[in-house]
């Protein structure tokens, strides 16, 4: 017997700062198909959202009407619509009670879910993480309870978040990707660096370790060994870049640990879910493993799932159904 095919129950945006991914789901939540552009809210015109969203979804408003329902930057000061945010400890009926919608220009109202803010002396905040993470904790309901879980979505600025009792207790951001692409392309780190299409294994490890067991002399201390490695020929020209990531996702890990060692407790002992690209989530386990993790799966369809999730809290789709 062939599974039958769910029909179209929900269209989900998750609009971010340089790119548009929608997705059209079914009633199980699964995505039936998906669009992607270049249209990033910091890419579109003055008045640009309605165009955008009409050249990504209006085929498939055309063939139906559907509910949608939106994340990221979109909900941003500088988006379509602000969504303030709301803070922690936040919960999924959080979000769902600071949904703000927005018409498009063909009558349809867009959703848009708001971020979350840890407000503190040194604040920090998220659009479109927490939905993914959500996702996560819809796809296994189990990291939400029996002590909680630490979820990494590494990235540009990549997130840590402490889950506990389903709602996003606390989390840190690091600048690791942007300042990677910072170094490798305005310093003079870059002048000695060569492009490869292979990653080194190797480069990538030592510059973990070199984090790792840097004692006390931080990041600022230890970057420059980029460049001097090389001058002294231990790294070549190819090597340096795998060697530099490593370096810096090496101290964003050092930096997590000294926090969870505050805690009293280590990310060795941590409940670990990974979010993002596979490439760069091979990465991060790798640099986990050097601080003796060896179990952070990476969580699939993380974003279909949240969004969808949300949008059966906010009666806009029915909870999810499987199909025989």
């Amino acid at each position: 017997m062939t599974a039958s095919v769910s029909a179209p129950a929900l269209i989900a945006l998750d609009w971010g700062t340089t790119s548009l991914r929608a997705y059209l789901l079914g009633a199980d939540g699964v995505a039936l198909d998906t669009r992607a552009s270049s249209a990033g809210i910091m890419n579109l015109p003055a008045g640009g959202f309605d165009q955008a969203f009409e050249e990504t979804c209006g085929e498939w408003l055309d063939a139906a009407p559907l509910p949608v329902i939106a994340a990221g930057m979109v909900g941003s000061a500088q988006g379509w619509v602000e969504a303030p945010y709301v803070e922690t400890p936040a919960g999924p009926d959080a979000l769902v009670a600071g949904i703000v919608t927005v018409k498009a220009a063909r009558g349809v109202a867009v959703h848009v879910v708001p971020g979350v803010l840890e407000q503190s002396a040194l604040p920090n905040v998220m659009r479109g993480e927490e939905t993914q993470i959500f996702g996560a904790l819809a796809s296994e309901p189990s990291l939400g309870t029996s002590g909680g879980a630490l979820i990494g979505l590494p990235g540009t600025h990549a997130k840590w978040a402490f889950v506990g009792d389903e709602r996003i207790e606390r989390f840190y951001t690091f600048m690791t990707g942007e300042t990677f692409g910072a170094l490798r392309d305005h310093s003079i780190l870059g002048r000695t660096m060569h492009p490869s299409a292979t990653h080194d294994e190797q480069a990538f490890i030592r510059g973990v370790d070199t984090a790792r067991d840097a004692g006390h002399a931080g990041v600022l201390a230890t970057i420059f060994t980029t460049r001097t490695l090389g001058l002294t020929g231990q790294l070549t020209g190819e090597q340096q870049p795998d060697y530099l990531s490593g370096l810096l996702i090496g101290h964003e890990l050092r930096g997590l640990n000294e926090v969870l060692t505050r805690e009293h407790a280590a990310l060795a002992g941590k409940t670990l879910r990974l979010i993002g690209n596979d490439a760069l989530c091979d990465r991060y386990r790798a640099a986990l493993a050097r601080f003796g993790c060896h179990d952070a799966p990476t969580v699939a369809q993380a974003t279909e799932h949240g969004l969808y999730r949300i949008a059966a809290l906010a009666g806009l789709v029915a909870a999810p159904v499987r199909t025989a």
